[in-house]
C-alpha cells in the first residue's frame, strides 16, 4: 500500500552505527558501495504488543546473510537484538515493523571494496497491512511474473540480500500496473517458487503443498506457518510444483513477516476460494504472535 508520508520525512529516531540519530539525519553518501553494488543485507521483523516476533531468528539470519555476501557485521546478535528493542521503545509503538539493514560504506568505489566500513541501522515504523485490508480478506489477485528466481549457483539465494529483490520490484511493479496486488515468480527451471516478498502455499483435499525452498528464502514466517499447520494435524508436503498443477488446487495463500498470512483468490488464469485451511492458519498465526508477546511480557 502506498503511504502518503515519505519515508525520509517521518518523526522519531533511527539507530545508526550504535547511536540514535534523528530520523531525517539518518543518511549515507551517494557513493556508498551498498547503493551501487547491492552489498547490503536486511531483515523484516514485526512487533506485536511491544514484543518483536522471533527477533533472535531474524537477527541471526541477518548476520549469516552478511557472511554469505563476504562481510562481518560489527555487532553481535545480542547487540542487534538490543538495538531493535530500544528503537521500538524510542518510537513508542506496540505494533510496528522493524527493519535492520547492514551495508558496505563509501571508503572505496568499485566492484572490489573489501576495506569499506560495515554499517548497521535499525528503523521502526507502523505498517498495518502489506496489502489493502478489504482486498486481503477476500483474497488478493496475483499475476504471473516474467522474471524468475535464479539458479542458486548464480546468486546467494539463502541470503536476504538487497540485490536479490531487484527482480521482485520489477515483477511487483508490472503486476500492479495490470491491476494485481502481487506476482508469483517461477524459478529458473520453470517451477513455482514464491511471490515477490512472501512464500506461497496451496491446498488440495485438506493437504498443504508448498515449493521446496532450494533457490529462494526459507522464510521464518513460512516455517512458523508449517509448524502451526502440523500442530493442527494438517499434512504439509514440500515439493516441486509446476504451474500447470495450479488448476487442481482449491485454496492458495501466501505468508511473510509483512504479509502475515494472506489468502489468494487468483493467480493469472487460475482461481482459488479462501477456505477453512487458510482461515484456520490466519487465525492461528494471529494467535501465535499475540501469545508470544504475552509470554515475553510476563517473563
Amino acid at each position: 500500500m502506498a503511504d502518503a508520508q515519505p519515508f525520509d520525512r517521518r518523526d522519531g529516531v533511527i539507530w545508526f552505527d550504535g547511536k540514535f540519530t534523528p530520523w531525517a539525519d539518518a543518511n549515507v553518501h551517494v557513493l556508498t558501495h551498498g547503493l551501487h553494488y547491492a552489498s547490503a543485507v536486511f531483515e523484516g521483523e514485526r512487533a506485536y504488543g511491544g514484543v518483536i516476533f522471533k527477533m533472535r531468528e531474524h537477527n541471526q539470519r541477518l548476520i549469516e546473510s552478511a557472511r554469505m555476501l563476504g562481510f562481518e557485521i560489527p555487532y553481535s546478535v545480542e547487540e542487534i537484538d538490543r538495538a531493535c528493542v530500544e528503537t521500538l521503545a524510542r518510537q513508542g509503538f506496540d505494533d510496528a515493523y522493524v527493519r535492520p539493514i547492514a551495508w558496505r560504506g563509501s571508503e572505496m568505489m568499485g566492484v572490489a571494496a573489501q576495506q569499506n566500513a560495515i554499517h548497521l541501522a535499525v528503523a521502526v515504523w507502523q505498517w498495518p497491512s502489506y496489502f489493502d485490508p478489504a482486498e486481503r480478506l477476500k483474497g488478493i489477485r496475483v499475476d504471473l511474473a516474467e522474471w524468475r528466481r535464479p539458479d542458486p549457483r548464480t546468486a546467494p539465494s539463502k541470503a536476504k540480500a538487497t540485490g536479490l529483490y531487484m527482480i521482485c520490484t520489477l515483477s511487483k511493479h508490472a503486476a500492479e500496473r495490470k491491476g494485481y496486488a502481487d506476482a508469483l515468480m517461477l524459478d529458473w527451471r520453470g517451477q513455482v517458487a514464491e511471490c515477490t516478498g512472501a512464500n506461497v502455499f496451496f491446498v488440495k483435499d485438506g493437504v498443504i503443498h508448498t515449493p521446496t525452498p532450494d533457490c529462494f528464502l526459507d522464510g521464518i514466517t513460512r516455517r512458523t506457518v508449517i509448524g502451526l499447520a502440523r500442530k493442527r494435524g494438517i499434512e504439509v508436503v514440500e515439493r516441486a510444483i509446476m504451474p500447470e498443477e495450479l488448476a487442481g488446487f482449491d485454496e492458495c495463500f501466501i505468508c511473510g513477516t509483512a504479509a502475515e498470512v494472506t489468502p489468494v483468490s487468483e493467480i493469472a488464469q487460475w482461481r482459488f476460494t479462501p477456505g477453512e485451511v487458510t482461515r484456520t492458519l490466519m487465525d492461528d498465526y494471529a494467535a501465535e504472535v499475540r501469545a508470544h508477546a504475552k509470554a515475553a511480557a510476563a517473563a
